[in-house]
């Protein structure tokens, strides 16, 4: 058996049983609160692993080694931005969350942030909302599938398109069976298999090595200047400004709908949520600490690669047996589509849930045809748009989490704030975000990482509570 005939027979073993569970948890989605919630009877195991899964995206596997690979030592600051960013989430939004009156009959995260508006700001609300969820999301999800591109192309040498559409329609497939019950079951299963790979493979990768002392030597003779540098060769408020931007992508976390509202669904009891926390971090300590030290032992062992964003797939062949190899990239896979499922089930619910189309009766079918709108939008994007993976998903990342994180964040824990100044914060986190990307001399830096943030923070703290203005329209 060849290694691409062994990679092959893994993924369609996998597939299957990624699209058995839809089935099976098409038995448990009767109505909008299964599809869009789980029915809010998710288990610790399953809301922390799919939750976890759906936060790292093919961004964590290609592209956190890719940036190990290509920038060196200063993308340690990676580890703290993202386990910091689960810390957030896990320990402040999520209790706030579940103690919250906004929260108790949410199905959405816009239920939340339009939570005792007159019926015009409500409307008003959810339609910039919206907008902004699918603009962002559709970016996202569009990354996701660029990524099962490279995965297909590297594996087995198809086109790009063709390895997009394949990765696309079966993503689509399992989210429209299930809804979010499939989506959680299938997101944990992909966010084990994602742990594995991130001990196996960097572990493998350093021994190969020669383990600390081989690293060690490896690492600084490679002959790139700035590889041994914990600032990227910037010095003074340059080499802060580094940092400070690398650390404020754990700020985004609270703002990211696909992932915190695994919160709203996590079954009842400070059990659930203490044993929930236990296993996230763990999580993400293995995830982001294994793909940086892949990205490094993988610029030791293989100096010249073309594009970065590939050192997962190249080690994985170089260095496993076809079968685990296979694994491995399953993984990869699986990174891509436990977060493209629960953006497409964010985006449907923002669509038809929020701006609240048809009858309660069609309800479902409404949904389904979100997702699949969504899934055209986001194919049509990673067809015909030629970015990286690391710098478009930090773009939409960023755009949600000063959009969303500082609104929700200041309602569960302060109460809700003034509609107008939920409109504002809203629109300015996410206009920011854009201006910032659109430009050449802020795009990736500090500025468009903490400005767009910190002025949304700003409004909804500098805001009066709600009920102490007029009504407003």
């Amino acid at each position: 058996m060849t290694t691409e005939h062994a990679i092959l027979a893994t993924l369609v073993v996998y597939k299957i049983v990624l699209l058995g569970i839809g089935l099976a948890a098409r038995q448990r989605t009767r109505d909008g609160v299964d599809f869009f919630l789980g029915g809010r009877k998710l288990g610790p195991w399953v809301a922390a692993i799919s939750a976890s899964a759906s936060s790292s995206s093919a961004w964590t596997l290609l592209g956190v080694s890719g940036a190990a690979y290509a920038w060196g030592l200063s993308a340690v600051w990676l580890f703290p931005a993202c386990v910091g960013g689960f810390a957030l989430n896990w320990y402040v939004v999520a209790p706030a969350m579940r103690r919250s009156p906004e929260v108790r009959n949410a199905v959405t995260v816009t239920d939340i942030l339009v939570g005792g508006c007159t019926p015009r700001w409500r409307k008003s609300l959810s339609l910039i909302a919206t907008t902004i969820l699918v603009i962002s999301l559709g970016t996202y999800v569009a990354s996701q599938f660029d990524g099962a591109g490279k995965a297909f192309q590297e594996t087995f040498g198809l086109s790009k398109s063709w390895s997009v559409i394949i990765g696309a329609t079966i993503v689509l497939a399992y989210t429209l069976l299930g809804g979010f019950w499939a989506v959680s079951l299938t997101d944990t299963l992909q966010g084990l298999v994602m742990a594995a790979a991130c001990l196996i493979l960097p572990w493998i990768a350093f021994s190969a090595v020669g383990g600390f002392s081989g690293f060690s030597d490896g690492v600084n003779a490679i002959t790139v200047s700035n590889y041994t540098s914990f600032t990227h060769n910037a010095l003074g408020a340059g080499g802060l400004g580094f940092v400070v931007g690398i650390l404020g992508i754990g700020l985004g976390y609270p703002g990211q709908p696909h992932v915190v509202n695994r919160f709203m669904a996590l079954s009842e009891g400070e059990a659930s949520l203490r044993n929930a926390r236990r296993i996230a971090m763990t999580w993400a300590v293995i995830v982001y600490s294994g793909m940086l030290l892949l990205g490094w032992c993988g610029r030791i062992l293989f100096t010249e690669l073309a594009d970065q964003e590939v050192i997962f797939f190249k080690a994985a062949q170089s260095l496993l047996s076809p079968v685990v190899a296979g694994v491995m990239i399953a993984a990869v896979l699986s990174a891509i589509m436990s977060t493209a499922d629960s953006q497409l089930l964010v985006a449907a619910s923002a669509v038809t849930h929020d701006l609240g189309r048809g009858r309660k009766s069609q309800s479902m079918l409404y949904s389904r045809l979100g997702v699949v709108l969504l899934t055209v939008v986001a194919l049509a994007v990673a067809l015909l748009v030629h970015e990286k993976i690391f710098s478009r998903v930090l773009f939409a990342w960023t755009a949600l989490g000063a959009a969303f994180g500082p609104a929700l964040v200041v309602t569960v824990l302060r109460g809700q704030r003034a509609p107008a100044a939920r409109l504002a914060a809203m629109l300015l986190g996410f206009g920011l975000s854009v201006l910032f990307y659109s430009l050449p001399e802020t795009r990736g830096t500090w500025v468009e990482r903490l400005v767009p943030i910190m002025v949304s923070l700003a409004i909804m703290l500098l805001a009066r509570k709600h009920g102490d203005t007029p009504p407003g329209p």
